[in-house]
């Protein structure tokens, strides 16, 4: 897992954002589809079109992804960061989050599973460019250049953002599991994570700027066609069906 975690970090700092966070579902399948040999669980029809759909909509979005980085250099961060509408976003985002978790939760939580979700996926609004941000900092800081020092008191900064934001999601994940089925959670989680990432990245990074039209409405059915897949392989990963059952019932018609 330690591995797995370097090399997605090391994938933010080498292509746009919105190519590796969707792509993260990945996992997903691959864990299905491993979990069925090595410990003998159940993956159904459902499950296993479910990990064809992940995969379809996976090659889509590469093939259609932003070809260059938009920001390479942590002066160039610097100034993405200080921009105006980052910091309203920013604003926005945190004034949403003290009311979700101060007034909200506590009343609305243990019933609504939007709520964590949306607590967390707020966080990860900060946890993807942070860590974009610490890999293009860290350049600097390793090959000695003039700005190293400022490249360091930003990496110190985002380090802390970063950490922050990861143990009060690993707080409302764990509240959100002892109260939903982890499937559903799993499921929705994925979907809102992913779109308020790209958000926050598209204002930051500005990477939908080289995108046309039609690689944006193929990343768009890209990443359609990844949730459903991903939908389907956890919400209905215990529903009892395959096409034996189905040709039995045919020939019982007939």
């Amino acid at each position: 897992m330690a591995v797995g975690q370097i090399g997605n970090f090391l994938a933010y700092t080498a292509v746009p954002t919105v190519l590796v966070t969707p792509l993260g579902a990945l996992g997903v399948p691959f864990g299905s589809i491993l979990a069925s040999y090595l410990l003998k669980e159940k993956l159904n029809i459902l499950g296993k079109l479910g990990c064809l759909l992940s995969c379809a909509g996976s090659v889509v979005l590469i093939i259609h992804s932003p070809k260059s980085e938009s920001v390479t250099t942590q002066a160039e961060l610097e100034e993405k960061l200080t921009n105006p509408v980052f910091v309203g976003y920013l604003c926005i985002v945190l004034l949403m989050l003290l009311l979700l978790i101060f007034w909200i939760a506590p009343a609305h939580g243990p019933t609504n599973i939007m709520v964590y979700i949306s607590i967390c996926s707020l966080l990860g609004s900060f946890t993807v460019p942070s860590t974009k941000g610490i890999g293009l900092a860290a350049q600097d800081i390793l090959h000695n250049n003039p700005s190293s020092q400022r490249a360091l008191c930003l990496c110190l900064v985002l380090l802390a953002v970063l950490g922050c934001s990861i143990i009060i999601q690993f707080r409302y994940i764990n509240k959100a599991l002892e109260c939903f089925d982890s499937s559903v959670f799993g499921a929705i989680y994925y979907v809102v994570f992913t779109t308020l990432v790209l958000l926050a990245s598209a204002i930051l990074f500005r990477e939908w700027s080289n995108v046309g039209l039609v690689d944006f409405l193929g990343m768009a059915c890209g990443f359609t066609t990844v949730s459903v897949g991903i939908v389907l392989i956890q919400v209905f990963k215990e529903f009892n069906f395959n096409l034996g059952e189905m040709n039995k019932s045919n020939m019982k018609t007939d």
